[in-house]
């Protein structure tokens, strides 16, 4: 489930020219067959608003922009900005994900609370086998995370933490407010344009509590299973991002995870419906209701991560089924 952790941490939830400066990554399209790339464009294509990071919704007087995003910053984010930017100049509201209220929130409540992060009854070497707690202390130390620190978090969390390669880590730390969501809420702010939350800001949690402890560390022997190709997966995203192509992440993620020894076609299946349905569906459906109350208000630009786009349960499709005309700016 690498490559799905890492399309929903960076797509979905919180790289690049400079990015790739640091990191040596091959982007895994261009090394696949021809064939193999033309089925996973044409499952892609058979979704709805498969392709593109920018759309238009109307209902009559009310508009919608609809915005997707990559959480981590690069310096293509500079022509998605130019083309939201003139959106914002006649935008009432901005809604995100998360804004500068939530993000303080939810910092005071990690203060409050450490077993937010932290596991307050065992450690991840009492979880895992032996070897695999090894290869997991080299992976985290890699990333300025030793081991002793790394046993104590939760699953859930250190697995985010994976998603990023170690030739990276140093470049996430620096530009922790470079992402696109960051930089339009400081243009949005920079114009006096309200900034509003599309969901509270403790839904990290109880979306990575529907997981079972057993669940979590399924998912750290997955990623772990493909390490050795940390760079690649990342660099392979940050394209296909940039390209509007996040459907088509997804699709390459089931096929590799497809492919990955020791998982059957059915466990794969009930594994990626399980995430899609907490990690996605979910909170999609429980957007709709706010974009549309900040609709009724004034046009409104709404800016989420880029896997919340595609699909029969992405953000233009719902709007679509509520009676809104949805249409690409790109």
């Amino acid at each position: 489930m690498r490559i799905l952790l890492t399309s929903l941490c960076l797509l979905a939830a919180p790289l690049a020219s400079a990015a790739h400066a640091a990191c040596n990554g091959t982007n895994l399209f261009a090394q696949m067959a021809a064939e193999d790339r033309s089925r996973l464009e044409q499952a892609a294509a058979e979704q709805p608003f498969h392709q593109g990071n920018l759309f238009r919704a109307t209902k009559g007087d009310q508009q919608i922009t609809l915005v997707g995003t990559y959480h981590l910053g690069d310096p293509r984010h500079d022509q998605m900005l130019a083309a939201v930017t003139p959106h914002l100049d006649s935008a009432t509201t901005l809604l995100v994900e998360a804004g500068p209220e939530e993000e303080a929130a939810l910092m005071a409540a990690v203060a409050q609370d450490p077993n937010l992060f932290i596991m307050p009854d065992t450690t991840l070497p009492e979880l895992m086998e032996p070897a695999e707690w090894q290869t997991l202390s080299t992976a985290m130390t890699a990333r300025g995370m030793p081991g002793f620190m790394a046993a104590k978090f939760q699953p859930w969390y250190i697995s985010v933490l994976l998603a990023v390669p170690p030739c990276m880590m140093a470049e996430v730390q620096a530009q922790a407010s470079q992402g696109l969501d960051h930089r339009i809420i400081d243009a949005a702010q920079d114009r006096d344009i309200p900034v509003q939350a599309l969901e509270p800001y403790d839904t990290v949690f109880t979306l990575f509590d529907s997981f079972s402890r057993a669940d979590q560390i399924a998912m750290l022997r997955a990623s772990l299973a493909i390490e050795d190709q940390a760079e690649d997966y990342i660099t392979t995203l940050a394209d296909s991002y940039f390209a509007g192509d996040s459907q088509l992440i997804w699709e390459l993620m089931r096929d590799i995870s497809l492919q990955m020894p020791g998982y059957t076609p059915e466990q794969v299946e009930q594994d990626l419906e399980k995430m899609e349905q907490a990690l996605l569906v979910t909170r999609n459906r429980a957007w709709i209701p706010v974009i549309e109350a900040a609709a009724a208000k004034g046009p409104v630009v709404a800016a989420f991560g880029a896997l919340h786009l595609p699909g029969d349960h992405g953000i233009p499709y719902l709007l679509d089924q509520q009676g809104w005309t949805v249409t690409p700016l790109e």
